[in-house]
Order: C-alpha cells, then sequence, then structure tokens
C-alpha cells in the first residue's frame, strides 16, 4: 500500500516538473515571438523614415501642400523668355516628393526670381529641416530688392509645409533663374496635382510633345 502510494506521489511530482517545464517553454517562446515582432516593427517604422528622407535629403513631405490655390506671392513677375512656355509639357526629373518623378508637368506659370533652399525648424516644432526646396525671394519677410546670400537668416512666409510660415531659417543655396509652377499627376497613382510650387527649368526636361 506504501508502495503504490509513493509510485502515485513521484508519478504527481513528475507530471507536475514537466508541466513546469513546458510552462516555462511557452512564455521563453511567447517573449521571444513578442522581442521579433517588435523588432519587426522597428524596422518598419526606420523604413518608413529612410524612405521619407529619400525625397529631398532630410524632408518629410508628409505635411507638404502638394497643390496650392495658383496665387502667387505680391511683386512676383513673370518671365520673358522662359526656356518652358506656360500651357506647354514638360518631364519632372526632381524627386521632391514620391510620384514626382518622371510625371508629365504642364507649365501653368513661369516667374523670374531668386530662388533658395533653406534650412530650418518647423514653428510647430519637430526636427529641424535641411535644404528644403523651394522657397522664392517674394516668400520672404521683409525681402526688399536684394537677393539673399548662403549664410543669411531670414524669416519665412511661405506656407508650403505645417511649421513653415514665420519660421527662422538659414539660406544654404540662392541662385537667380526662372522657377515654374505646375501641374501633374504622381507616377504613383492618386489625385492630380495642380498649382505646384516651385521647381527650377533644371528640374524640368522636354517630354517630346
Amino acid at each position: 500500500m506504501v508502495g503504490k502510494k509513493l509510485t502515485l506521489f513521484i508519478m504527481s511530482l513528475l507530471t507536475a516538473l514537466v508541466l513546469a517545464a513546458c510552462s516555462d517553454a511557452g512564455n521563453e517562446n511567447e517573449q521571444e515571438n513578442t522581442k521579433q515582432g517588435n523588432t519587426e516593427q522597428e524596422n518598419a517604422e526606420q523604413g518608413n523614415t529612410e524612405q521619407e528622407n529619400n525625397y529631398d535629403g532630410n524632408m518629410d513631405h508628409s505635411e507638404m501642400n502638394h497643390s496650392s490655390s495658383g496665387e502667387i506671392p505680391e511683386g512676383l513677375k513673370e518671365a520673358t523668355n522662359p526656356t518652358y512656355q506656360v500651357g506647354s509639357t514638360a518631364l519632372l526629373t526632381t524627386d521632391h516628393m514620391e510620384g514626382m518623378k518622371g510625371a508629365e508637368a504642364e507649365i501653368v506659370g513661369a516667374y523670374d526670381t531668386t530662388v533658395y533652399a533653406v534650412t530650418y525648424t518647423p514653428t510647430t516644432g519637430g526636427d529641424k529641416v535641411e535644404e528644403h526646396k523651394w522657397v522664392i525671394h517674394e516668400e520672404l519677410k521683409d525681402a526688399g530688392d536684394k537677393p539673399f546670400e548662403a549664410g543669411d537668416e531670414v524669416t519665412l512666409e511661405a506656407d508650403h509645409m505645417e511649421g513653415m510660415k514665420g519660421a527662422k531659417a538659414t539660406i544654404d543655396t540662392a541662385k537667380q533663374t526662372t522657377i515654374y509652377m505646375v501641374d501633374y499627376t504622381p507616377t504613383t497613382g492618386g489625385e492630380k496635382v495642380e498649382n505646384h510650387q516651385w521647381v527650377t527649368g533644371d528640374e524640368l526636361s522636354l517630354s517630346g510633345k
């Protein structure tokens, strides 16, 4: 009788040990799966960030106004002899935003001005935006007649992206050129972008039409 009880006790003990071992293994597997899931999520987020940064250096254009009302800043003068005439078509060769490069654009405005790439910190907070392309002379506060030079500190009046208007900026590059406003349909699909501001002549090529 005693032997039978001892056997039952040993069997119960072994069963408990097996169950405990299985439970520990299950917890380890669950923790490992959780870690793997977190790693995959982190990798995905990193990939999204890298994709955002692929367009125009460190720029995130998720808040960029792709279309505009077509209203131009006061004092901006129409180009007298633009390479691309208003009403003509050209291919976009720039990748300011996803779906832009390779898209066919209609020229809806051509203007002679000084165009700037600028670095600024949004008024809404967040990371610094480096070498934003483009802001024109007439979109700077108290611009005056004399163009700014690289290194100058300015205040932005442009509202291309959230937190841009009113932000303090540093001029990265400056050049006198013809700037264009264009309509285009992204190569990635989606709605037509109207009155996009701005692209330069060297960001366009003849479409063959």
